[in-house]
């Protein structure tokens, strides 16, 4: 007569009957030690049958219970002990149109009110001894105002990514993050502004043929000390936005970037014209001054170098990050030259107001598109990995605008957002008494349709763009935004002064486009 050991049963093993040989061994699966033979005899010295319970072992021959062990060792320190761990929580992936619209709205229309604010500035200051004498300053204007889009949006769209995937969650990681980006800023600050002031001296005398030394250190160590300060400030703005809306729950893809332009636009102007018109009065007094301020920012080069080089999260944009700010800042001079011709015909002289405004409010949107989709595909894996998401290279307009993924929804709300935006920035200039421009409606209908078209363009460029950067090895977060800013910069000005010469070729005179 058979006898057969009675277990419990586990769900997660797997029962075997096994007839037991003399001579064989079985370890114990509790004990860890081997069965002798005897232990598995009846009483009559006839073999037995045994149910042997063994664990599922996965693919690669690891128990399951190990596997999930180790899974959980390996994770950081949190309260979650799910052991079914993801790479990391999808928040702004599962996010509405509606909630995408709600969160963007309100960072918009303050980033919106500081191009207005902006454009006010310049359209006083355009009058003043320095506009008017050294005309290269406005081809400053978009250079520098676009820093916001080179380093500012940059450092917005970096760190938003670092927050979402989990690398500024430790006080220490906090830490690492602020300084290396701070010092790495100062450096790129400090480099682009110099060269947006050799670049307005070289667009400024290849029209009229005229150089003077005088006017090229003065622009040099105008556009240097308004892009130090100018980014100095504003990123440290930008740290306090992305952890305040880290803690508020807030995805800081939605808000970081339109408030780095919201401010960005307005203290950028205000510092260039303050600094450069208190040099200009030094100029035949204190000749000295002028070379004076630029030794000085440039002396603080090595220090900025040294601390952003030890930095590991920074060590690699303050070696490759130099080529898309240098070129965003070559772009937005070109549209500086445009505005500088433009505006220096007393004709057109009303288009320095909202030049601000439509540059600024494109340069906003087209950034958080970008941001997003660059948080999107880092949720998907590392730059070169072509997940699935990256693989498009050429995006038809129906993908872009038309599909039911995340990042066609937010491109529609962000391109909705155009009309009703420009027309409240158009009131409020217009009660504000500014500019040279009566709101008519014929000048309403060009104004829009080029604020469309300009966001229309960026969007889809940015979502090309993106994932083209993405499948050649570039991380879109320090690359894609100068770009885009800086074509947003050229794309307005120049649609915006087609806009001013149609509608003086017309003959609106209703409108006042002149001065």
């Amino acid at each position: 007569m058979t006898s057969k050991l009675e277990q419990k049963e586990n769900p997660q093993a797997n029962g075997a009957v096994l007839p037991v040989v003399p001579g064989d061994g079985l370890a114990s699966p509790e004990r860890g030690q081997r069965a002798e033979p005897s232990d598995f005899l009846g009483p009559d010295g006839t073999a037995v049958e045994v149910v042997v319970l063994e664990s599922r072992a996965n693919a690669k021959g690891v128990r399951e219970e190990d596997a999930l062990l180790e899974n959980g060792s390996q994770s950081n320190e949190s309260d979650d002990t799910s052991t079914d761990r993801g790479p990391e929580p999808a928040s702004p992936l599962k996010e509405t149109s509606f909630s995408i619209g709600l969160q963007v709205l309100f960072p918009f229309l303050l980033a919106g009110f500081g191009t207005v604010a902006a454009g006010m500035v310049l359209d006083i200051v355009q009058h003043w001894d320095v506009f008017k004498y050294v005309t290269e300053v406005f081809i400053l204007v978009p250079a520098l105002l676009g820093l916001k889009g080179n380093l500012e949006m940059t450092l917005a769209s970096r760190l938003s990514t670092a927050a979402n995937i989990g690398q500024m969650d430790t006080p220490k990681e906090l830490w690492k993050m602020i300084t290396g980006n701070m010092a790495l800023i100062q450096v790129q600050a400090t480099v682009v502004g110099f060269l947006a002031s050799i670049a307005a001296v070289v667009f400024g005398w290849i029209p009229d043929g005229h150089f003077s030394i005088n006017h090229a250190v003065l622009l040099c160590a105008s556009s240097v000390a308004t892009a130090f300060i100018a980014s100095l400030v504003l990123g440290m703005i930008m740290i306090g936005v992305i952890i305040g809306s880290r803690k508020m729950g807030i995805n800081p893809d939605n808000v970081a970037t339109p408030i780095a332009a919201s401010l960005g636009d307005l203290i950028t102007l205000a510092l260039l014209s303050g600094i450069s018109w208190g040099l200009y009065k030094e100029l035949e007094s204190k000749a000295y001054v002028n070379p004076l301020v630029c030794a000085f920012f440039i002396a603080l080069l090595p220090i900025w170098i040294i601390i952003a080089k030890r930095n590991s999260a920074t060590r690699e944009v303050l070696y490759s990050g130099w080529e898309p700010v240098i070129i965003a800042m070559a772009i937005s001079s070109v549209g500086g030259l445009i505005l500088d011709r433009t505006v220096s015909d007393p004709n057109f002289a009303g288009m320095a107001v909202f030049t601000p405004v439509i540059n600024g409010v494109g340069g906003n949107l087209v950034a958080v598109q970008a941001s997003r989709i660059s948080t999107y595909l880092h949720m998907s894996g590392v730059p070169g990995d072509s997940p699935e998401a990256a693989h498009r290279k050429c995006p038809s307009p129906c993908s872009t605008f038309c599909s039911s993924d995340v990042n066609s929804r937010s491109a529609r709300v962000l391109f909705l957002l155009v009309v009703p935006g420009h027309l409240v920035f158009l009131y409020t200039i217009s009660s504000m008494q500014g500019g040279h421009t009566t709101l008519t409606l014929i000048f309403i209908v060009f104004y829009m349709t080029a604020a469309l078209l300009q966001v229309l363009i960026l969007l889809y460029i940015a979502d090309w763009m993106v994932h083209w950067m993405w499948s050649r090895n570039l991380d879109p977060d320090n690359f894609s935004i100068p770009y885009l800013t800086a074509l947003g910069d050229l794309i307005g000005t120049g649609l915006l002064a087609l806009s001013f010469h149609i509608l003086w070729l017309i003959g609106d005179r209703d409108s006042d486009v002149g001065d």
